[in-house]
């Protein structure tokens, strides 16, 4: 699973994108520095895994990971080609989720651009998550617009693709009105046929409103955090509040030293923590853990996966030869402090093929081949 990092130049992505991966992203105060998508791999914090690792003292700790892409600035114009708009529209296009980085803070010293690389204009950013929004939507008009072509081709010679014009039609002037596939509503099955055109304004989105220092003590203080929160509870899009600057920092000190810091900035984790978090909920992500002395580790599985499917993630012998898995949940688990206390008190349940696994199940697997 792959989140792509957008927003206009000089936002504040590149600075985040070396925060969440320490990957070294080129990071300037000049639009385009980062022409090449970027790719960073990123372990999502997990506090059960961390107990787990403690308990066990494994050989080796495996955290579950997300993928993240630092994609180049956009500029207004973008779905025409402008700036280089057409190959980082075809970047977000392979992403499974957008991460849309808002500047919330005043600097004379950072150019704000919008549509000319050379013209400092006001920070402003709800006209900014517009200005984004708006190419997407372009260039997902020019998708529709395709895909209507097609099913009235295919129509005359099955009239079953004549609802496939309709829903699409009526999405394209959903579209052309400003409005992005995200908020378009219709029945489930006309949302399963939407989401096989891959369109760029379908994807979620969540906002990491970047702050400075002060602004991300109090954010709520901020009048343009304020604006991005008030947009995003219309779209019911979640924002989390981050000083890029701060957590570049931050990612350099040691564990030990990161929990001091925050301490004295008064929070309780980095807004990076809260916003791989996020992005893991987006997505429709849950972890399972397994435990022992030679590894433990969180692996990712979609929610309403079934147990035989999850051992499958391990090795495909495990969900070709399924038997049953053995479940305790974390907090039943860490209540008892052991797995043969948790046992004692009949605690760990056999499951079977049916059983769709829960966030935190702790699992041994049953299988035979």
């Amino acid at each position: 699973m792959k989140l792509g990092i957008v927003g206009l130049p000089n936002v504040g992505k590149s600075t985040l994108f070396n925060a969440i991966t320490n990957a070294g992203a080129e990071s300037a105060n000049y639009p385009f520095c980062t022409i090449d998508p970027n790719v960073g791999v990123v372990a999502v914090p997990d506090e059960r895994l961390d107990w787990l690792s403690q308990l066990y003292q494994p050989k080796k700790t495996t955290p579950a990971v997300i993928e993240f892409v630092d994609i180049a600035g956009l500029v207004k114009g973008a779905s025409q080609g402008a700036g280089l708009g057409n190959k980082f529209l075809a970047n977000i296009r392979e992403c499974s989720a957008i991460v849309h980085v808002v500047r919330c803070f005043d600097d004379e010293n950072i150019m704000h651009v919008v549509e000319n690389a050379s013209v400092n204009v006001p920070v402003d950013p709800v006209g900014d998550i517009s200005t984004i929004d708006l190419e997407l939507i372009m260039a997902d008009v020019e998708m529709v617009d395709r895909r209507i072509k097609k099913a009235e081709s295919a129509a005359k010679g099955d009239k079953k693709f004549l609802h496939e014009v309709e829903v699409f039609s009526g999405l394209r002037d959903w579209l052309n009105d400003g409005n992005s596939a995200r908020s378009y509503q219709c029945d489930e099955d006309d949302a399963a046929l939407i989401a096989t055109a891959e369109l760029l304004s379908l994807k979620p989105i969540i906002y990491a409103a970047n702050l400075d220092e002060d602004g991300f003590a109090a954010p709520e203080s901020v009048r343009y955090y304020q604006q991005v929160s008030e947009l995003a509870a219309k779209e019911g899009s979640q924002v989390i509040p981050v000083c890029a600057k701060l957590e570049a920092e931050i990612a350099e000190l040691p564990e030990d030293e990161k929990t001091m810091f925050l301490d004295d900035l008064g929070v309780s984790e980095s807004g990076l923590d809260r916003l791989i978090r996020a992005s893991y909920t987006l997505l429709g992500l849950i972890s399972f853990l397994t435990s022992g002395e030679d590894e433990c580790r969180a692996w990712t599985i979609t929610k309403g996966t079934k147990a035989p499917q999850a051992a499958g993630k391990i090795h495909t012998d495990f969900e070709r030869g399924f038997i049953r898995a053995e479940v305790v949940s974390f907090d039943d688990l860490k209540a008892n402090g052991s797995m043969a206390a948790a046992k004692e008190k009949g605690l760990v349940r056999s499951e079977g093929k049916d059983y769709v696994m829960k966030d935190g199940d702790i699992v041994l697997f049953r299988f035979n081949v």
